[in-house]
């Protein structure tokens, strides 16, 4: 049996195991973050058409991406049970035949979106100009779907079994390779054919083959974790049902979040384009200043799984009271920071004073709840990962539909953007406080079940 598949996560300080899980998570996705962002650059000097065409492309990327995430959390939840039950045959098992479903689902997803490329951007507003732009980037793209989902797919597996560091790394490296593709391919380089639009989507797909190609040598060859693909169809269809059953709510949470970005987008418009512009300079430096939330979130759910399922309580228990610690030091620090840094970051990506006020009060109040929106993130991960996904989306919809809008309405109609502001920061902490709660009490049924007095 494959050393990999032991339950690694079960053993160890929990600090330092989830410390251990998350720091390589954080280099990379950082140079994942920067993936849109050079393409965004590159392409932006071939004029507005082309960056006007990628643009309208992000919607759609985003939906596949949400795709590839929640069958990510599945394939993640699952095996990582598997593991920490011991059950080293069932974690192949389903590994495997997630792998099988990410391939026909990729093809079928990439076709359709092909097929249905014109009427979609469309509906989205693009005009007849931009179309040839946008399908010369999306012609390649729609064909290298298999390799966006795919090894999403494959990196959860890692993740499942503790192994992070390796996905870190296919991450930075992919990102490396993609930025010094990109000028080759797009603006004709050093013998290179000039491809404009069409060279910042070929530039992809290739790192995105070597990525897929790396991670199967790694789960092929070197950690010998993969079963046959070849299995009845009874045992196939029983393991995509377990995965899905993580994987649609999943699915679900991650659609929430773009969601609630336009719901944002379309309140603050009312304000003028500046405050649109400066709502958008916020929105640019918070993902970053949130990365290590997100590098939490992506371990919280494997090291759940494994440890619920090895009956580890304890071990629980003590995740989540570091967890929760964590996220809010970090928010503390990363709301002072913002105090003092960000109106000199909004000015980093805009000089008209209109844009910068804005981005400034946003950065100012937001950040105060940001320990509570991380304590978000890992519960929702931690509920994909014990296999229990529906309070996850219920917190994540609740977030948006049950307290957000009718909180904004309210403070709106007495501190106008202020009042979006401050609905924004309330809604956080107390979804993160439901959340907490709801989880600490989860676990402490199923201790009570387990552990019975």
């Amino acid at each position: 049996m494959s050393s990999a598949m032991q339950a690694t996560l079960t053993q160890g300080s929990v600090g330092k195991t989830l410390r251990e899980m998350a720091a390589p998570m954080v280099i990379g996705l950082l140079a994942m973050m920067s993936f849109n962002a050079v393409d965004t650059f590159f392409v932006g000097q071939l004029g507005e058409d082309a960056l006007a065409a990628m643009s309208f492309t992000f919607p759609v990327v985003m939906v596949y991406t949400s795709l590839a995430i929640g069958l990510g959390a599945g394939t993640s939840s699952c095996v990582a049970r598997a593991i920490g039950t011991g059950d080293q045959d069932t974690a192949k098992r389903l590994l495997t035949d997630v792998l099988t479903i990410a391939f026909l689902l990729s093809v079928v997803f990439g076709f359709l979106g092909w097929w249905f490329m014109e009427p979609t951007f469309y509906a989205l507003g693009a005009s007849e100009q931009l179309m040839p732009l946008i399908r010369e980037y999306m012609d390649i793209w729609f064909l290298g779907v298999p390799m966006v989902i795919m090894p999403m797919a494959a990196m959860a597996g890692l993740r499942a079994m503790g192994l992070s560091k390796l996905q870190g790394v296919l991450m930075g490296v992919s990102a490396l390779a993609n930025g010094l593709l990109d000028p080759l391919l797009i603006f004709g380089l050093w013998g290179f054919p000039r491809l404009e639009l069409a060279g910042a989507a070929w530039a992809s797909f290739i790192v995105r083959i070597g990525v897929l190609l790396a991670v199967a040598y790694i789960l092929i060859v070197r950690l010998q974790v993969l079963a046959s693909p070849f299995v009845a169809m009874p045992k196939l269809i029983a393991s995509w049902r377990q995965v899905f059953h993580v994987a649609i709510p999943a699915m679900g949470t991650n659609v929430i979040i773009p969601l609630a970005s336009a719901i944002v987008v379309a309140m603050v418009a009312g304000y003028g384009e500046a405050a649109v512009a400066g709502l958008g300079v916020a929105l640019r430096v918070e993902p970053i200043v949130l990365i290590c939330f997100y590098a939490l979130s992506a371990v919280m759910g494997p090291f759940f799984g494994q440890n619920l399922s090895a009956s580890a309580i304890d071990r629980v228990r003590e995740a989540q009271s570091v967890a929760m610690r964590f996220c809010l030091a970090m928010g503390l620090a990363v709301a002072a920071l913002l105090f003092v840094g960000g109106e000199w970051l909004a000015g980093l990506f805009s000089d008209s004073p209109e844009v910068i006020a804005v981005a400034k009060d946003y950065l100012l109040l937001v950040p105060i709840s940001y320990g509570c929106y991380g304590m978000v993130m890992y519960i929702n991960a931690a509920f994909n990962g014990i296999g229990k996904p529906m309070p996850g989306l219920v917190i994540s919809s609740l977030r948006v539909l049950g307290l957000y809008l009718p909180i904004a309405w309210v403070a709106m109609e007495f501190w106008g953007l202020i009042g979006l502001f401050v609905a924004t920061a309330v809604t956080n902490i107390l979804v993160g406080l439901i959340g907490y709660f709801w989880l600490r009490r989860h676990v402490e049924d199923i201790a009570r079940v387990e552990c019975p007095a």
